[in-house]
């Protein structure tokens, strides 16, 4: 990362825009390709969504129980000059529109990440535009700001596929973990329980998936009727902000060769749908709790607003119990509409439009970062070649 001269992004944040976009604020472009989605979007600095185009891949890797890395890349090599193409259209805009283009760098799938890399990188360089080089996670934390006007600092929940963490939002670039998941993360435990209980992907333009499915049919069930333990509940690691998802997904496993559950039986298989999911939520919000209290300590204050972002955010279950959590702390729950919860360019685009704000610019040689854990975003020292 280098923080571009204060002439330089200057010129960026003023310079005259079509009469589209007037006073609008900078324009920017985000691309997404992480993992299954290739999304792109176009987005104003005063929040306005011009465009936004996501190709999803569930009818690809459904057969295969779960995502395929070599496939996802393929679909994203196949589909990405089409999806940026469309996105610049509906947006009546052409590249030379484009204050800035922001693309993410990492987290995610090295085939993915790489695609749309090249991508953002070539149509940077060669129309000479500002490149932006996104943290995954960080594009889910900000999206609040643009949704619904979160001021800085507060708590956030970042849950989704890939990912299940807490951590203090101090501002733009700076961030402080505070908890964890110690193996599988909430989303990819909904989606081997989804695939573990034998129920079909929704195959949806917005809300689809195995984790979704697992939701609809959980709307069946009843709760009580299987008993789970709640991870990480015991003495030694009550008090650890981190979470655990592994081991409620092999007790669905246990359950499914126990007497008394037919997998053939939709309210069977809809009743341990619901005990999953309502122990998942009970975890998530029990180690919430903990963050939340371990997050004033952090911040010297007592946060305002507890924002959940990421996939798994869509599930209402999940908003509910987290709902009621930040009610009994006096906080207000904010997440962003659901179609802004799961992967998308829009996101991408803001967390671009928040960097740049501060300055924050990549040079042309950047290249993904597989792993990237959140609180090391601030100590990233990259220099042009």
């Amino acid at each position: 990362m280098i923080r571009a001269g204060y002439r330089q992004v200057r010129h960026v944040l003023t310079r005259g825009m079509s009469s589209a976009c007037k006073d609008a604020g900078p324009v920017v472009l985000g691309i997404e390709s992480s993992c299954d989605d290739t999304a792109a979007a176009v987005v104003t600095g005063d929040g306005r969504i011009l465009s936004e185009t996501n190709r999803h891949q569930y009818s690809v890797h459904e057969a295969h129980g779960g995502i395929v890395p070599g496939l996802a890349a393929d679909q994203h090599l196949r589909y990405i000059p089409e999806v940026v193409r469309d996105t610049l259209a509906h947006a009546n805009l052409t590249i030379a529109d484009i204050d800035a283009i922001a693309v993410t760098r990492g987290p995610g799938m090295p085939g993915g990440l790489t695609v749309g890399l090249a991508a953002a990188k070539t149509l940077a360089c060669v129309h000479s535009k500002p490149l932006i080089g996104v943290h995954h996670m960080e594009a889910h934390a900000l999206m609040a700001r643009m949704t619904h006007s979160v001021q800085f600092p507060f708590v956030c929940l970042l849950a989704s596929g890939g990912h299940t963490l807490t951590v203090a939002v101090h501002g733009v670039n700076e961030h402080t973990l505070i908890g964890s998941t110690r193996d599988d993360s909430v989303g990819e435990a909904f989606d081997k329980v989804a695939r573990e209980l034998n129920i079909p992907w929704i195959n949806a333009q917005n809300g689809g998936g195995p984790g979704a499915a697992l939701e609809a049919l959980a709307l069946e069930g009843d709760a009580m009727r299987f008993a789970m333990p709640v991870p990480m509940d015991k003495t030694d690691s009550a008090r650890s902000p981190d979470f655990s998802f592994s081991g409620l997904k092999t007790h669905v496993r246990r359950l499914r060769e126990a007497a008394g559950f037919d997998m053939q039986d939709r309210q069977d298989r809809a009743d341990v749908a619901a005990a999953f999911q309502s122990t998942a939520v009970r975890h998530l919000a029990k180690k919430t709790a903990l963050a939340i209290a371990r997050a004033r300590d952090i911040l010297g204050t007592q946060p305002q607003t507890l924002v959940v972002s990421g996939g798994v955010a869509c599930n209402q279950a999940v908003r509910a119990g987290l709902d009621a959590l930040a009610m009994q702390h006096g906080m207000a729950l904010v997440c962003p509409p659901p179609q802004l919860c799961t992967d998308n360019g829009v996101m991408i685009a803001w967390a671009g439009i928040e960097r740049l704000r501060c300055g924050l610019l990549d040079p042309y040689s950047i290249d993904f970062i597989q792993r990237w854990p959140l609180d090391q975003l601030k100590h990233m020292r990259d220099r042009p070649e």
